[in-house]
């Protein structure tokens, strides 16, 4: 007997015989001398129904099945009588590998988000988590097909740093010292006793490294875990989240631009053509409008603007912002949206940022107040890539820093980057759970990664 998958059992052309199928039971219905048992394995949203006729010599238990309960069938694939399903699996022996107590806190009803996060152990096994899950599974593999047939080759960053990539200093600190006993005479904590001799963090971006990599072997990506501690509990931010980080050589802040503009497009694109019966189910329970948006993107020619334009349009809207706008302060959430969902009604690239409010390594603009800095704004996410021409010149490099306040000795392998071959190179981030909110019109990142990690939240 074959082991078979219930998606690829669903999408047969033809009957077969002697077949085995594995899941978990969500529904079971007795009826007279049958038990019409709805099992699924995961591998897609649909059941497949399993007939266990009363014969069974271990029917007796079979009859005690309950959701959640594990199962391994054996049977043949033969067509439905009944509506609502091409195929079904006449049982010839069902082995009972558990089954699931009568607390199972999963039952045939709909559940709230805000009840599934305390149980997200279980959550996945719901067809809305399932769905999710499965998406970011294949936008995962998408990510490396996209940048791979672009030639890019894939790298892996360190996810322990002693560099604040952003400056902005919210990093979770890595230490194995008892923090009472290894205090210097300044009263702080030694960190020359701790396990690296100088202080160490989790990496909020793996950009400075990428950079290095990209002036050896060319265009390069980086996509992996990265960290912020930042006391936020917003539904678009997470202390733990994943990012796609592509660094490209010779090109400037246009060509990251249309890179980014390219990696949205065909992300969604994607989506829309390999999960199709995932995101209808969004499309039916979450956002009624979501494919519709979804193919706007796909078809949209994104927007381009300075940022300095787009202060104007805010400052013209006249809408009643809770945040002030004006030129030097960084744009809120509900300005991105404004811009992206109401004015343009379409995914805004804004480029040419302050540099007063932009990293230390972002390239410096002839007019000395504004960096080559890009955001990708899209509706109803806002932010979803930040990126920007990299400073290749050394003596501009190193003023930065210093108007940065940051200590050039922390950064002499960065510096050194600049004095050996440098030449104009570009790159940015994507947050990958905010795409993944993109795509499936879910409204909080907590829904959209597994356990997620906010201020007071490691249960799981």
């Amino acid at each position: 007997m074959k082991k078979y998958k219930i998606l690829f059992l669903l999408n047969s052309k033809v009957q077969l015989e002697n077949i085995v199928v594995n899941g978990w039971v969500r529904t079971k219905r007795d009826s007279s001398g049958f038990s019409f048992i709805e099992v699924n394995d995961g591998s897609c949203l649909k059941n497949i129904q399993i007939i266990a006729e009363n014969k069974l010599g271990n029917y007796i238990d079979i009859k005690k099945l309950s959701t959640g309960s594990a199962v391994t069938v054996y049977g043949d694939l033969a067509e439905s009588k009944g509506s609502g399903q091409k195929w079904e699996v006449l049982a010839t022996k069902i082995d009972i590998i558990s089954i699931a107590s009568d607390s199972y806190p999963l039952q045939k009803k709909r559940h709230t988000d805000e009840y599934l996060r305390t149980i997200a152990h279980l959550r996945p096994r719901t067809n809305k988590y399932g769905a999710v899950f499965r998406i970011r599974s294949e936008l995962s593999f998408a990510i490396h097909k996209f940048f791979r047939d672009k030639g890019f080759k894939y790298i892996h960053t360190p996810i322990i740093t002693g560099s604040d990539c952003e400056g902005a200093g919210e990093m979770f600190k890595v230490t194995v010292m008892d923090q009472e006993k290894a205090i210097n005479k300044n009263g702080q904590a030694d960190d020359l006793q701790d396990f690296f001799g100088k202080p160490a963090s989790l990496t909020v971006s793996g950009q400075l490294s990428a950079e290095m990599l990209a002036l050896a072997l060319g265009d390069v990506y980086t996509f992996g875990p990265t960290f912020r501690a930042e006391n936020s509990n917003t539904r678009r931010h997470a202390a733990e989240f994943w990012m796609i980080e592509p660094e490209m050589v010779f090109c400037d802040i246009n060509d990251d631009m249309d890179l980014g503009e390219q990696t949205i497009k065909y992300l969604t694109d994607y989506a829309l053509k390999e999960c199709k019966e995932d995101l209808e189910l969004f499309a039916t329970f979450v956002d009624k409008e979501l494919l519709k948006n979804l193919e706007n993107i796909c078809l949209s020619d994104f927007e381009r603007l300075p940022y300095e334009e787009a202060v104007k349009i805010l400052i013209k809207s006249k809408e009643k912002f809770e945040y002030e706008v004006s030129f030097g302060k960084d744009l809120q959430a509900e300005h991105e949206n404004y811009l992206a969902a109401q004015y343009f009604k379409k995914p805004v690239i804004l480029y040419n940022y302050p540099k007063s409010i932009k990293p230390f390594y972002m390239r410096l603009n002839d007019d000395d107040k504004t960096v080559a800095a890009m955001d990708i704004l899209v509706p109803g996410i806002g932010e979803l890539i930040g990126g920007s021409q990299r400073e290749e010149r050394l003596d501009v490099l190193e003023l930065r820093m210093e108007e940065c306040g940051l200590l050039k000795e922390n950064y002499w392998w960065y510096l050194d980057s600049r004095r050996f071959g440098t030449v104009p190179h570009s790159g940015f981030g994507l947050g990958f759970e905010r795409l993944l909110m993109l795509v499936t019109g879910i409204k909080n990142i907590r829904d959209v990664i597994p356990f997620p990690r906010t201020p007071g939240n490691i249960e799981f």
